[in-house]
């Protein structure tokens, strides 16, 4: 049970109950927050008592009592990525709303990293674990990552993904699949009929679903992504900037448009582009998915699919912070905003 702080003199929970006339165990419940039922005259005199002997709770073991700290935990993939930073900024947003104190672990896009991370977590009594980032298909953890997240939320804890549909927990998805689709019909209407296409590994739901929905899209128009145009690389601003470098030194061959499955790849494609002497958006198109905040800052501004990613982090913090019994799943749309780096093919014009 909390009590009070450590030292000579320090008033204790027994002295809390002692001036309130009730028991220990009813103190601790009507200071901690427990659950369990306590008379609204007697948690009010527990109260008083405390204020007029200046009780100090002792943090870590009401905790304890409690089965929760008043955090919220944040695991995402990769802290350089400013996809993660901005869906960061809406779960800060949320849970300081209620009261919680974020704290973020980044599990470096590794599924072993994840695991550990959570199994750590539960050890911090958090009052909600949050999740975001791709699902790896034939990763060997996700059962094991299940059975721990299982264990944390029938010890009371709140869990939510901000990801694919994957494990049976609160999950807030994306629309991947059908932003890409849109884009790839958008494209073709300004006048794109070749294309490249650089992606992550196919073990990556995030890009698979986005290279299912672009080529879906080619493909109810006549068109397609040839084979030797469809890079696979790192799922990063450098994996971008290698797959660019190598289609410009076999030479572009014709290709218009290239589509990188996430903005940051499309941006490091962009720097390697230049560096091989052409000029984006003149020489090459060059498209990409999320519209972080530098797809405007740079030059050209980049096209991109727009996700709300401040407001997925909102809405992951409501869905684990609300009463509903779940498992609850909630799709975010997407929006596609042609720019400068993907101008009117002159046959369109």
């Amino acid at each position: 049970m909390p009590d009070g702080a450590e030292g000579p003199g320090a008033v204790t929970l027994h002295d809390v109950a002692r001036e309130a006339g009730v028991s220990v165990a009813t103190a601790s419940r009507a200071l901690n927050g427990s659950a369990r039922n306590v008379r609204t005259e007697n948690a009010s005199r527990v109260r008083a008592a405390a204020a007029k002997l200046n009780y100090r709770p002792h943090l870590s073991a009401q905790a304890i009592a409690r089965g929760q700290t008043r955090t919220a935990a944040l695991v995402v993939g990769d802290v350089a990525d400013p996809y993660f930073s901005a869906i960061a900024a809406g779960v800060t947003e949320a849970a300081e709303a209620a009261g919680l104190i974020v704290t973020m672990a980044v599990a470096g896009r590794s599924p072993e990293r994840e695991l550990e991370i959570i199994r750590t977590l539960r050890g911090q009594r958090p009052r909600l674990i949050a999740v975001a980032g791709s699902r790896i298909d034939g990763a060997a953890t996700r059962a094991a990552l299940s059975g721990e997240l299982e264990a944390y939320r029938s010890a009371g804890g709140r869990v939510v993904m901000i990801s694919q549909r994957d494990l049976p927990f609160d999950t807030v998805t994306i629309d991947n699949a059908g932003g890409a689709y849109q884009l790839a019909r958008a494209l073709a209407a300004a006048g794109y009929r070749r294309f490249a296409l650089f992606r992550a590994p196919v073990t990556v739901r995030t890009s698979r679903d986005r290279c299912a929905g672009f080529l879906a899209g080619l493909r109810e128009l006549g068109l397609a992504v040839e084979d030797r145009f469809v890079v696979e690389t790192e799922f990063t601003r450098a994996g971008g900037y290698e797959a660019a470098r190598r289609l410009a030194e076999r030479g572009l061959d014709g290709v218009e448009v290239v589509f990188a499955v996430t903005d940051v790849m499309a941006i490091g494609a962009m720097s390697a582009f230049r560096d091989a002497g052409l000029v984006p958006g003149r020489d090459i198109g060059v498209a990409g998915f999320d519209d972080i905040d530098s797809a405007v800052d740079v030059t050209p501004a980049l096209t991109t699919v727009a996700v709300p990613l401040r407001e997925v982090g909102l809405t992951a913090m409501r869905v684990a912070l609300s009463d509903d019994p779940g498992p609850v799943s909630v799709q975010t749309s997407t929006t596609v905003l042609l720019r400068e780096s993907t101008p009117l093919r002159p046959r369109t014009r």
